[in-house]
């Protein structure tokens, strides 16, 4: 279904390197037409509650779940 999950999660990598990888992310390497795809934003905490739309065929594009944690 053309999903993608973005992230850094190695404990082995210096904080700067991720710290310069996320900002990458979020920077030079973000889809510029991201704004136009993405036609829904939940928090990680709301997930359960979308979760009978997915299952029922009523989201249409794409949807960003926003997962803030500490010093994210």
């Amino acid at each position: 279904r053309g999903i993608s999950l973005l992230g850094i999660n190695s404990p082995t990598v210096s904080p700067q390197l991720r710290l310069r990888a996320w900002q990458r992310l979020g920077g030079d390497l973000k889809p510029r037409h991201l704004d136009k795809i993405v036609t829904r934003t939940v928090s990680f905490d709301q997930l359960p509650g979308v979760f009978d739309d997915f299952m029922n065929n009523k989201v249409v594009g794409r949807t960003v779940v926003e997962i803030a944690g500490e010093g994210g």
